[in-house]
């Protein structure tokens, strides 16, 4: 029985090869850039006056109905930019564990097993597998 638990002990996961490590760099690299650019626009959003927004030079002031649509326009860009932001935060901690210790990217943070390629692939930011994960989505239920 000792063998037995010997040779699970012995049977860990490999590092994650150079290429794929360049792959997800390249890839959470190219996320942050696009949300970078989506938080870009969300601040020209933010900084435009009321007159500036729709366009209008003149010094007569707007209808309340105007005014009411411009903020609420206004709070729902605030909302996508703040989603943005954490998403943002989430490709930045990514990129720090990469950096850190590429030897244990792409592991689950709750039971240490590899991360499945096309979950990381797809969101290059995950932090648990995909079991886990839905075990902690089904825990919020």
């Amino acid at each position: 029985m000792a063998s037995a638990q010997q040779a699970g002990e012995k049977k860990k996961s490999k590092p994650m090869t150079k290429k794929n490590i360049a792959h997800f760099e390249k890839r959470l690299l190219e996320e942050r850039k696009r949300v970078l650019k989506e938080l870009g626009h969300h601040g020209e959003t933010f900084g435009a006056s009321q007159t500036e927004a729709d366009g209008d030079l003149s010094s007569y002031s707007f209808h309340m109905a105007d005014q009411g649509t411009d903020a609420m326009e206004r709070e729902k860009a605030f909302l996508f930019a703040s989603q943005e932001g954490r998403f943002l935060w989430h490709i930045d901690e990514a990129l720090r564990r990469l950096y850190r210790s590429p030897e244990a990217f792409g592991k689950c943070h709750n039971c240490g097993e590899d991360i499945a390629f096309e979950r990381l692939d797809a969101l290059p930011h995950a932090r648990f597998c995909i079991s886990c994960k839905q075990r902690e989505e089904d825990a919020k239920k």
